[in-house]
């Protein structure tokens, strides 16, 4: 799977008030019980993030990852050390919002149908907690994606 790779000056501010892997590692386990990752380990070196541990499926992986890379300061974030019980390819793509980007605008390039917006946030439930803040350079997933 690789790096993700992020826009580094843009996410959740919650690096530099302490141990910055620790505070990750809380980020990500806020959301065990919808994403679990179990022996969860997290390595911060400069601006990339390690992830390691064991995930049910190949969806929690990258919501990991996802959750890791949307935090200011982080520019790539590896889930090479996770291993997941499914190895099964995800039928999705991810994007970066944009300057001026809805949900229901993103939906109209993906799906053709503005209205599905709320397909984007159920597979974003751990890094859009609400459809109408969104920011530039946060990644997000589109599911089903069909091309």
């Amino acid at each position: 799977m690789g790096f993700f790779e992020f826009l580094k000056d843009a996410g959740n501010k919650i690096l530099g008030k302490g141990n910055d892997s620790e505070s990750i590692k809380k980020e990500i386990q806020e959301h065990n019980k919808t994403m679990p990752i179990e022996n969860l380990e997290v390595e911060i070196k400069d601006d990339t993030v390690t992830i390691k541990g064991h995930a049910k499926t190949q969806e929690d992986k990258v919501k990991a990852a996802l959750i890791a890379g949307n935090i200011k300061g982080v520019a790539k974030v590896s889930v090479d050390d996770v291993s997941t019980d499914d190895n099964s390819a995800l039928d999705e793509i991810y994007y970066e919002v944009q300057k001026g980007d809805t949900l229901w605008r993103i939906a109209q390039i993906y799906y053709k149908d503005g209205s599905r917006y709320k397909e984007i946030v159920q597979a974003n439930l751990e890094i859009i907690k609400d459809a109408d803040k969104i920011y530039p350079g946060q990644m997000i997933r589109i599911p089903n994606f069909k091309g």
